[in-house]
């Protein structure tokens, strides 16, 4: 297993900078592993790819404005933090630029000094522990904290990203990206799945800088994740378990993927409860919850990438994904879908 295995030409009028109009007009790419046949659809339709006893299984975490531009209180000099996670009272996990910067003592001023905040260490991994004053810092986030649009949209964050870059069902705020294969379902959309029958559970994994962190590894198994907290109610986890017995649990994204594979049991069973997830799947990796996969187009060398290659095949996957590029489909996160089954 090499990195370059992950690697393909993808032209740079394919990475969707905007959002469609209606989230449910994006392409649906549907894959089929036994056969690897492979079919073109409007995501519109996915209700017809699913049963009355299946369970489509959803992400609700809910993107926070965790970007901050703000200055060193000392020089005036810009910096930049990305906001990971809130450690304890006032005290926050961060990314920063420039990292020079970011040294303890350093003090930062954000809002006019409405916001406050004190380097307190540097960690291993190059993040930053910061004490902020006021502690409670989320309804100044809201006022002057941006949306934290991945890096190859090249644009900054407007209004409408503040609703389109988040899922219908998004409830419980914590993560710095969205859950992007969610992004495609509308409210209709999931009235029409209901009416079928399917039932739609939530989980929750709050997605951190785990996932998009880049492979360095030549050997990617040498790769470690970065956890990332998750949640499954023993409500939902005990839905889940009954819908297996003559349905299929249909994950929508690589996050749904890692949290039930996390939970699982070698005889099949979802525990309910929390944790965090270092979970990496590349292949081979034999799936003990998942039975389809609803995602998006991902980053070449990517552990999403691998992910998704364990579980459609990899000959299969690299196939479908040169057939997306000569098809025009839109990459990334306000990009396109595909659906493995």
């Amino acid at each position: 297993m090499n990195l370059s295995d992950y690697d393909f030409h993808l032209p740079d009028e394919l990475i969707a900078q905007e959002p469609l109009t209606r989230r449910d007009e994006s392409r649906l790419l549907v894959l089929e592993r036994t056969s690897g046949a492979i079919k073109h659809l409007r995501f519109a339709e996915i209700a017809g790819l699913l049963t009355k006893n299946d369970a489509l299984v959803v992400n609700q975490t809910r993107v926070f404005p965790a970007r901050l531009h703000g200055v060193r209180r000392d020089t005036n000099g810009k910096v930049e933090l990305l906001l990971i996670r809130r450690v304890d009272s006032g005290r926050w996990l961060a990314m920063g630029k420039p990292g020079r910067a970011l040294q303890p003592g350093i003090e930062l001023v954000f809002a006019d000094g409405e916001l406050r905040a004190e380097v307190v260490l540097r960690t291993t991994e190059g993040r930053v522990e910061l004490l902020f004053t006021p502690a409670d810092i989320d309804p100044i986030l809201e006022k002057v904290g941006q949306i934290p649009l991945p890096p190859y949209i090249r644009r900054d964050a407007t209004d409408a990203d503040i609703g389109r870059y988040q899922t219908v069902f998004a409830r419980q705020r914590g993560a710095i990206a969205a859950p992007t294969a969610g992004l495609h379902f509308t409210d209709e959309l999931l009235g029409e799945i209901k009416t079928l029958g399917a039932a739609i559970e939530p989980i929750v994994l709050h997605v951190g800088p785990g996932t998009f962190e880049p492979v360095r590894c030549e050997d990617p198994r040498e790769h470690s994740l970065e956890g990332e907290y998750f949640e499954i109610t023993a409500e939902v986890a005990a839905e889940l378990n009954r819908r297996r017995v003559g349905g299929r649990l249909v994950a929508v994204g690589t996050t749904v993927v890692r949290t039930l594979e996390t939970s699982v049991d070698e005889q099949g069973q979802i525990a309910g409860g929390s944790g965090w997830s270092e979970k990496f799947i590349y292949p081979p990796y034999a799936f003990g919850a998942v039975d389809a996969l609803v995602t998006n187009f991902h980053l070449p060398k990517s552990t999403l990438l691998m992910l998704v290659a364990a579980f459609a095949g990899y000959e299969n996957l690299m196939r479908a994904y040169r057939e997306a590029v000569r098809e025009g489909y839109r990459f990334y996160s306000y990009g396109d879908a595909m659906m493995v089954v």
